[in-house]
């Protein structure tokens, strides 16, 4: 049965950008092989489920193929599946969309009008006011 490293393995099926980056969540604690901490240099098989911490949130794979050579995502994505619960994936659409800086407007709209963003900026005021806090003086 062959066997392949586990931080060559993520980085080969593309979940990891660099293999460097793929060893640095290895050695940190963040991936873990049956529920087991693993080092780089751990071995992944056919069968293994391999659960990353990123963001605070878990992803979970199962190893279908080993694959040794980084490849396209067409070929990449048919060496796992993907058992990341649906509440972690809302949870990071939820961190995306706290940490985003602008408001989400249909495509076509355009830039929004002075008129537009003054009610923005009226909305979010009201939105995010809390009735006692001592510090707001509206």
């Amino acid at each position: 049965m062959k066997k392949i490293r586990i931080d060559k393995w993520l980085w080969s099926v593309r979940i990891f950008r660099s293999r460097n980056i793929a060893s640095k969540f290895c050695r940190l604690g963040k991936v873990h092989i049956s529920r087991r901490k693993c080092k780089p240099s751990s071995f992944v098989n056919k069968g293994d489920e391999i659960q990353i911490k990123k963001l605070n949130i878990t992803y979970r794979f199962k190893v279908l193929k080993l694959l040794e050579i980084r490849s396209s995502y067409s070929i990449a994505r048919l060496c796992y599946k993907d058992l990341t619960p649906f509440s972690e994936i809302e949870k990071l659409k939820t961190i995306k969309y706290l940490n985003s800086n602008f408001e989400n407007r249909n495509p076509g709209m355009g830039r929004p009008t002075k008129k537009d963003r003054r009610e923005i900026e009226i909305f979010k005021k009201n939105e995010f006011k809390i009735d006692n806090d001592p510090y707001n003086f509206d």
